[in-house]
C-alpha cells in the first residue's frame, strides 16, 4: 500500500474547551517492532478526549500527542515482528492516542478483526469502551449470573456496553441516568429497572431490591458513600471515572462492616502487556457475541473529522445516548 508523507488530523492548540481543536497537517507515522499501522475511517469519541484536550489527562511520553483513542480501518503497514494479520486487512483497534488523523499506530496486540458484518462506523466503537467494561466489570468486578449489578451513567457508551455484556452474562442490571428517555433507551437494551437519578434515590430504589452486587461508577464525588450504602455484604465497587469529583468525605467503618471490596483502574497508563490480556479476552469472550449480533455499540451521532469541536460539545452537553464518531475519510 503506497503511504502519503503527510496526512490531515485534528490537534490540541493550547489547554481549553472544544474551540482549541483544530485541522492541521502532521507527518504520517512509521509502524516500529510489534506496531501496526492503521489508515483510519472512523475514530471514537470518548471522554479521556475531552480530558486530554482540557490539559487534565497527558498522553504517555511515546504516544501521539493527537487525542483519539480508538478508531476502525484498514491496516496500511505492520512493523518488524508483527504476526497474526497483515495489509489489507479490516480491524477496529485501542490506541495510546493519535486516533483523530488519516492514520494512526498501535500495538498490533491491541488490533481485533472487525465483527461479522459490522460497519466501519459501528466497529470503531468498540474498543475504548469494551476494553474498560470487560476489564473492570469482568476481570476486576467478578460479576456473573444472577447478581444484582448497577451501572451509573447507564446511558453513556460505557453504560450501554455495561448493560449489553451483563446481560450475556445473566446478571440483573439496574441503571441510573438522568432523562426518562435515557432510562428508556437503557431498558429497551436489557437493564431490568432504570432510576431516574433527578427524581429518585437509587440507594433506596436499590436497597428494595436486596442492594447491589457490584456497582460501577464513573461519577464519583458523593456518589462513593452512596454507593457504600447501597452494596450488600461482600460487595465491590468499581471506580472508573470522576465526573463529579476523586474527593469525597466516607464513612470507612461501612466498608469494614458489610467487608467491601472497592477498586478501579484507568486504561491508558496500562501496559502493553496488560492491554494485549484485555484484547485476548475480549477476542475469546466477548467477539463471538459481536460476530453473532448479540450485542453492539449503541451510536448517537456522526460528525466529520474537521468537526471534531461539535462533536465534544456534544458529548460535554451530555444529552447523547451511546457512542459519537467522527468519519476520516
Amino acid at each position: 500500500m503506497s503511504l502519503p508523507s503527510e496526512m490531515r488530523a485534528i490537534e490540541i492548540a493550547e489547554p481549553g474547551g472544544p474551540e482549541v481543536l483544530r485541522e492541521t497537517r502532521v507527518k504520517v507515522p512509521e509502524p516500529g517492532a510489534g506496531q501496526i499501522l492503521i489508515a483510519v475511517e472512523y475514530a471514537g469519541v470518548n471522554r479521556p478526549d475531552a480530558l486530554q484536550r482540557a490539559g487534565k489527562y497527558a498522553p504517555p511520553p511515546e504516544a501521539s500527542p493527537l487525542p483519539g483513542l480508538e478508531a476502525a480501518g484498514t491496516i496500511a503497514a505492520v512493523g518488524p515482528g508483527v504476526t497474526g494479520c497483515a495489509v489489507g486487512d479490516k480491524v477496529t483497534a485501542l490506541l495510546p492516542g493519535g486516533g483523530y488523523a488519516e492514520y494512526a499506530l498501535t500495538q498490533a496486540d491491541h488490533a481485533l478483526p472487525v465483527p461479522e458484518g459490522m460497519a466501519m462506523d459501528r466497529a470503531a466503537a468498540l474498543c475504548e469502551t469494551f476494553f474498560t467494561v470487560w476489564s473492570n466489570v469482568v476481570m476486576r468486578g467478578r460479576l456473573t449470573a444472577g447478581e444484582r449489578f448497577l451501572i451509573h451513567g447507564g446511558s453513556s457508551g460505557i453504560g450501554t456496553t455495561a448493560i449489553q455484556i451483563a446481560r450475556e452474562l445473566g446478571a440483573r442490571v439496574f441503571v441510573t441516568a438522568g432523562t426518562e428517555e435515557k432510562c428508556a433507551a437503557c431498558v429497551e437494551l436489557g437493564a431490568e429497572r432504570a432510576i431516574n437519578y433527578r427524581e429518585e434515590d437509587f440507594v433506596e430504589v436499590m436497597r428494595e431490591e436486596g442492594g447491589a452486587d457490584l456497582i460501577l461508577d464513573m461519577v464519583g464525588g458523593d456518589y462513593i458513600a452512596r454507593n457504600f450504602n447501597t452494596l450488600t455484604n461482600d460487595g465491590r465497587l468499581v471506580q472508573i471515572a470522576f465526573l463529579q469529583a476523586p474527593v469525597a468525605e466516607v464513612n470507612f467503618a461501612v466498608l469494614m462492616t458489610k467487608r467491601l471490596t472497592m477498586t478501579g483502574s484507568t486504561l491508558r497508563p496500562q501496559s502493553n502487556e496488560a492491554k494485549a490480556a484485555i484484547a485476548a479476552e475480549l477476542r475469546k469472550h466477548v467477539w463471538p457475541w459481536l460476530d453473532a449480533g448479540k450485542i453492539g455499540p449503541v451510536m448517537d451521532s456522526e460528525f466529520a473529522l474537521e468537526e471534531a469541536a461539535k462533536a465534544h460539545a456534544l458529548m460535554e452537553r451530555s444529552t447523547h445516548i451511546g457512542k459519537i464518531v467522527l468519519k476520516v475519510r
